[in-house]
């Protein structure tokens, strides 16, 4: 079973890092998560200062349940050393299965970003033994269904309970 320290270690890709998030990104991240087209698809709006330091002290505790484990990093252009979004994973209990997202600012999409790190948190997770993979995507949202492509997740024709249809990986039966 994965730990919640499990994700305490950065990964590396060509051109990214993906640090484990700590409650002192939150000063970097509200400008990249600051524009009103991110949440087009998820509802919301850019968060404050002050929410995102919140989330980030309750998402760096892990659930309080225990019932499942919360890994969580920002993406970090290599290059520049500059914050360009996250990813994340919720692992259920067991370890066997984790609903995968991943978000990146305006002023660094189309760059590849959210695919690479994407891949990157998904093939770690395969290597910690996590064997199905799950993400709801709003059927508008193009760029991320392309991501989802891309890992090699498929549409189910499931929805969520917000409405979003629901793809799976299970690259053990692929």
């Amino acid at each position: 079973m994965i730990s919640q320290n499990a994700g305490g270690s950065a990964l590396n890709t060509c051109r990214l890092i993906l640090e484990p998030l700590n409650p002192d990104h939150a000063k970097e991240m509200v400008p990249v998560l600051e524009h009103p087209g991110l949440y087009e698809f998820t509802g919301g709006h850019p968060p404050t200062l002050e929410a995102l330091s919140h989330r980030y002290v309750l998402q760096s505790g892990g659930d309080p349940s225990g019932s499942e484990t919360w890994l969580n990093w920002i993406i970090r252009e290599q290059e520049t050393g500059s914050a360009a979004g996250f990813v994340q994973a919720t692992v259920a209990a067991g370890g066997h299965a984790a609903d995968v997202a991943w978000v990146v600012g305006q002023e660094h999409q189309g760059r590849g970003y959210a695919t690479e790190a994407a891949s990157a948190m998904v093939d770690w997770l395969i290597q910690q033994g996590v064997g199905r993979f799950y993400a709801s995507i709003h059927s508008r949202n193009a760029s991320s269904a392309a991501v989802a492509a891309h890992l090699g997740m498929a549409r189910t024709g499931r929805m969520d309970s917000d409405g979003e249809e629901i793809w799976q990986l299970d690259p053990g039966n692929g």
